[in-house]
């Protein structure tokens, strides 16, 4: 069945005429899927991986939705992180503007006085939690004339602790509202909450075609603490090695990772959520540009980071579970390329993270032993692209691809640990 256009989904003439200007033409198959029950005036489900196209899913219907003479705010989305947050508004402006709507972002990091006024009087909010509820508990504005509510990368907001938070907010929307629940899982507590806030709502699953997965070869390097650093400047060393994305566990890990590496003459910023926004935009600005081609991440700080040429993904902390695993090897191998995620793990993690690797189809790449034999651990590089020691490779059709995008001008289309929530995300 060919393709249907934006216009043969039901989107209206200005809306189409901004997004053929920005070189969208035709949807992607998440937004397919979404935007004529969104049009329609339904709840919706949706499931589908970062990166998909799922921002306009959402915002495209949205923007011919809600009227310029409408009450403010009219529309609420929101978001687990001010990355996240920011990215969608600057996805939204340009087609809102075709319909003479304004677009506001709500988050921590900035100053809460002028976010507060310019929330108040636009059409469409872009909020984290804990910020949204500093202005509602201020009564700086109100949520009543909310028609449309969108939670985006829900399971992510259910990971960071979010949910207490979301309660309130929802509870304060109307409840003849529309609600649009995007998550990557639709399954277990996100599932749950996606029942709670939604009435007779249509469900869509979007996985991408095995075929339209990109490769990522997945290595897991056994080693010991006092192993980490020396692999890691090794990788980074690497001729082979593009921009790369490097995650830790704590704000504090990444701030002394990136002054170690200083040390061994390799120039790293560090991405965390005690950073300032100005900080913060300024680090992913440099990564973005290439002026720093590593960059050093909490999960928290990354979730939204939309980078284009990540080759390398480095898992110097491991991550807590499979979703995190996903998510972070999920930046590399994007828009067709291909790309390396590389795991280290100590002799305490390699339990946990064998079961991870089991849940998604790596025993082999976890088990598998170098031809050297076990070698000291120290994970350095032979010179040939293995590791001596207890590191595995194996390239394969890895749980982090994703769906190829039909442009590179296109490409932003789209877009963790589990901590406690927090105010200023």
């Amino acid at each position: 069945m060919p393709s249907q256009s934006f216009a043969d989904l039901g989107v209206s003439k200005p809306v189409v005429a901004a997004l053929s200007a920005r070189g969208f033409h035709t949807p992607f198959a998440v937004q397919d899927l979404v935007i004529a029950d969104v049009l329609a005036g339904r709840d919706v489900l949706a499931q589908s991986p970062t990166g998909s196209g799922k921002t306009l899913a959402f915002g495209v219907p949205i923007v011919d939705l809600v009227s310029a003479e409408a009450r403010r705010p009219a529309a609420l989305i929101l978001a687990p992180t001010r990355e996240l947050a920011g990215q969608i508004v600057d996805e939204l402006q340009a087609v809102a503007n075709a319909r003479a709507l304004s677009v506001a972002v709500v988050h921590g990091g900035v100053g809460l006085q002028r976010q507060a006024k310019l929330a108040a009087r636009s059409h469409i909010v872009v909020a984290t939690p804990g910020r949204l509820e500093d202005l509602l508990q201020r009564r700086d504005l109100t949520l009543k004339h909310v028609k449309v509510l969108v939670l985006d990368e829900a399971d992510r907001m259910l990971d960071m602790g979010f949910k207490p938070p979301v309660d309130r907010i929802v509870a304060q929307c109307p409840r003849d509202r529309q609600t649009l629940f995007f998550s990557a899982t639709l399954e277990g507590a996100a599932g749950q909450l996606a029942k709670a806030y939604t009435k007779n709502a249509r469900k869509h699953v979007h996985k991408p075609r095995a075929e339209s997965q990109a490769e990522v070869e997945h290595r897991f390097v056994h080693l010991t603490h006092e192993g980490k650093l020396g692999a890691l400047v090794s990788e980074l060393r690497d001729e082979g090695r593009g921009r790369t994305l490097v995650f830790v566990r704590t704000k504090r890990g990444a701030d002394r990772l990136v002054k170690r590496l200083h040390n061994e003459n390799l120039t790293a910023v560090a991405m965390h959520g005690n950073k300032s926004q100005s900080q913060r935009q300024k680090a992913l600005a440099r990564f973005e540009s290439g002026a720093v081609d590593t960059l050093v991440a909490t999960d928290v700080a990354a979730r939204g980071i939309d980078v284009a040429d990540i080759t390398h993904v480095i898992n110097f902390d491991v991550p807590e579970d499979r979703d995190g695993y996903v998510h972070r090897v999920g930046r590399t191998a994007r828009a067709g390329a291909s790309g390396a995620g590389v795991s280290f793990v100590m002799a305490d993690q390699a339990h946990d993270m064998r079961r991870i690797a089991a849940d998604l189809g790596l025993t082999a790449e976890f088990d598998a032993r170098r031809p050297q034999g076990s070698g000291n651990g120290n994970g350095t590089h032979n010179g040939n692209g293995t590791h001596n020691g207890n590191g595995t490779q194996s390239r394969n059709q890895g749980p982090g691809g994703q769906q190829n995008r039909r442009a590179q001008g296109a490409r932003r289309a789209g877009s963790s640990a589990r901590g406690r929530g927090r105010r200023a995300a």
